[in-house]
């Protein structure tokens, strides 16, 4: 199996002569690619199995940190390469052949080389983290400033985004609700996944084998979701499938009505022939976007003995997501061959979780392409994709339409039916007994108990809900994460995460989104003063932010101000009483633009805590708006500090015991 990391070579983007030669070279390899087909010339009989693992890296705060390029440096190593934000790394490991001990041989060297990530990352202060989305991602971390100054990205940014024409929406529900916009790609560094290969040892059955893995998404992802939060919302139970199929779509609304194909996608239909169809759709509804050198003619190679790169076809095969992917390579013995790439399965929560993630998939693979001889005629291809969207959203819950229009439940579909046929699959590839047993154990225990990573997830959300913000929360969640991946136990092991983890490795530096509250009441400069007066009453708040129809932060009205304008009224009134022409008349509401105050001392959330604290106390100020792109996003105020003042204090002169009170001082009841 070749290295997976040459489809990240570009020279740029494609204009007029460049374009069209690079159009011709595609075409020319789909020929060659047709030819090698019609001659048998694939590798058969061997099937090899291969990963990449996607990762995040965090400072010592459980922050992104954009250290990608420094821990690369120091690793010097072409098993890790860059993905698309500074602050995720890609390791990936070598082939393996799937029978014997493959799997684990797999787990083995992924735990070697992510060690060796830490080892690394800890000489800089940072650690990395396996989660399919960190939870502590911010919208600043989204920056442009924050993408990997590589060739292939900036040019892939450039080129989607001018096709878009505007920025990219996102918009997921689930228990929460998140609408957002973004000017660029970097949504998709958000997503981190484990990514698993399956070289087909019957080049000719490519179709039949892709259909299965088709069939498969569904169940292998609702077993393994691990994605459950984007930026405090909680979502879909793998969010990353909606998230990475808006933050590509580069689809102006006015072709939505056109039926366009996306470059995330599930696909359309079965295949009806082999892997030529998958490439040749490929070619005929993506135009490309960025291109290759491209010296060698690939038909030429052919003729003389030789086995073509087919370099411009994989570069652009790179650049279009489906959720399997089909891929062509060259193993280590110089012989072409063909495989599947599962692109679903999130990272994490822990490396053995991934490699039981893939054993079942790929048990599956090899007992379903061996029994079932005609998928298109037993179900449905909108059933498959349908199956699909219910577990990214529901996870083991979800409801499947199986073979034969079967209506199943994932939970009790996955213990009582998938889990043998993974298991006999598993054997009939030659797998060592004790490794399957090990790995389907792990699945079977973590269905069992409905214990996926995103259940954890969120059952350690909300055992915490009572307890600090919903910034420590979240950091709290990425602490006890990075805590538990170090013991190495599967994730239905894991007892919940703790608020008092993060308080043990807080260094006291924190930014301002950990501690600000976003649950927002505001008002409008042309609403009455009265309704401000209601809500500081009702709320127990003494500033409320004055925000104008497009959530532009205009002013803030403070309980002083209220007061005051209150006390100038009842003044105002008492003065006029006797007047002639006033008793029985009511006084103009006043509107809350003529009491805000305009001129404001606003923070960003990428502010560090220290900084906002001496900024409150030097300009004696009892909160702070925080903004971003001119719009307010949360509030901070004396109240939210207290604990960190504490806390400082105890990093300053070490932690002081509470008082011991006398018991004569005891207060009675």
């Amino acid at each position: 199996m070749d290295d997976t990391r040459d489809h990240k070579t570009t020279t740029g983007e494609l204009s007029g002569d460049e374009r069209r030669e690079f159009m011709r070279t595609l075409l020319s390899e789909l020929r060659a690619l047709e030819r090698m087909l019609a001659e048998g010339m694939f590798e058969r009989g061997v099937s090899r199995i291969g990963s990449e693992q996607e990762m995040f890296l965090v400072d010592r705060s459980f922050h992104a940190a954009p250290a990608a390029l420094q821990v690369l440096q120091r690793l010097d190593d072409p098993h890790y390469t860059t993905e698309l934000g500074l602050f995720n790394l890609e390791l990936n490991a070598d082939p393996q052949p799937f029978a014997g001990k493959g799997l684990a041989q797999m787990e083995t060297q992924l735990n070697e080389l992510y060690t060796k990530v830490q080892r690394i990352s800890a000489e800089l202060e940072i650690q990395p983290v396996l989660t399919g989305i960190l939870p502590t991602l911010g919208k600043t971390d989204l920056s442009i400033s924050n993408m990997v100054p590589n060739p292939r990205y900036l040019t892939l940014n450039r080129v989607m985004t001018a096709a878009r024409g505007e920025g990219y929406d996102i918009s997921i529900k689930g228990l929460d609700e998140l609408v957002a916009k973004h000017d660029s790609l970097m949504f998709e560094a958000c997503n981190a996944s484990f990514q698993v290969h399956l070289q087909v040892a019957e080049p000719d059955r490519f179709g039949h084998a892709y259909d299965i893995a088709q069939l498969l998404l569904a169940p292998a992802l609702a077993v393994g979701t691990n994605s459950p939060t984007l930026f405090g919302k909680r979502l879909w139970a793998e969010t990353r499938i909606a998230l990475f199929e808006q933050s590509c779509d580069i689809r102006t609304p006015s072709l939505h009505a056109r039926d366009r194909a996306a470059r995330v996608s599930f696909g359309k239909d079965w295949v009806k022939g082999s892997v030529l169809e998958i490439f040749k759709d490929n070619v005929t509804r993506f135009r490309p976007l960025v291109g290759t050198e491209h010296e060698e003619d690939a038909n030429a190679v052919l003729d003389r003995g030789g086995i073509p790169e087919l370099k411009a076809l994989r570069l652009h095969n790179g650049t279009i997501y489906r959720w399997n992917r089909a891929c062509y390579g060259i193993s280590e013995n110089g012989k072409p061959h063909l495989r599947i790439e599962l692109r679903v399965l999130p990272s994490g929560p822990t490396i053995v979780d991934e490699v039981a993630n893939a054993a079942l998939w790929l048990g599956l693979m090899s007992e379903l392409t061996a029994t079932i001889e005609d998928l298109p005629a037993r179900m449905d291809f909108d059933h498959a994709q349908a199956n699909f969207y219910n577990a990214a959203r529901d996870g083991l819950s979800s409801r499947f339409t199986w073979l034969d229009s079967e209506e199943v439940i994932a939970q009790p579909f996955v213990l009582e039916r998938l889990l043998p046929l993974a298991e006999k699959g598993l054997s009939r590839a030659g797998v060592d007994d004790a490794d399957a047993k090990k790995y389907l154990g792990i699945i079977d225990e973590r269905v069992r108990s409905l214990r996926t990573g995103s259940r954890w997830m969120l059952r350690s959300l909300q055992s915490m809900k009572s307890r600090g913000s919903q910034g420590e929360r979240l950091n709290a969640l990425v602490a006890a994460t990075i805590a538990r991946q170090k013991t190495g136990r599967p994730v239905v092991e894991w007892e919940r995460a703790r608020l008092d983890e993060l308080y043990g490795s807080r260094t006291g530096y924190n930014k301002v989104s950990q501690y600000m509250q976003t649950d927002l009441l505001t008002v409008q400069p042309d609403d009455p003063v009265e309704l401000v007066a209601d809500l500081m009453s009702w709320e127990r708040i003494r500033h409320v932010p004055v925000e104008d129809a497009s959530g532009k932060l205009v002013g803030l009205v403070t309980s002083r101000a209220v007061l005051r304008h209150f006390a100038s009224m009842a003044k105002a009134r008492e003065s006029s009483l006797g007047s002639k022409g006033t008793n029985g008349q009511h006084a103009t509401s006043v509107a809350v633009a003529d009491i805000m105050r305009r001129e404001l001392l606003t923070v960003t959330p990428d502010t560090l805590t220290v900084d906002a604290i001496a900024l409150m106390r030097r300009q004696r100020v009892g909160c702070l708006p925080v903004v971003q792109d001119g719009h307010i996003v949360a509030m901070i105020t004396e109240e939210d500090f207290m604990g960190i003042a504490a806390e400082l204090l105890d990093e300053r002169i070490g932690q002081i015991d509470p008082p011991h009170e006398h018991p004569k001082s005891r207060r009675r009841p």
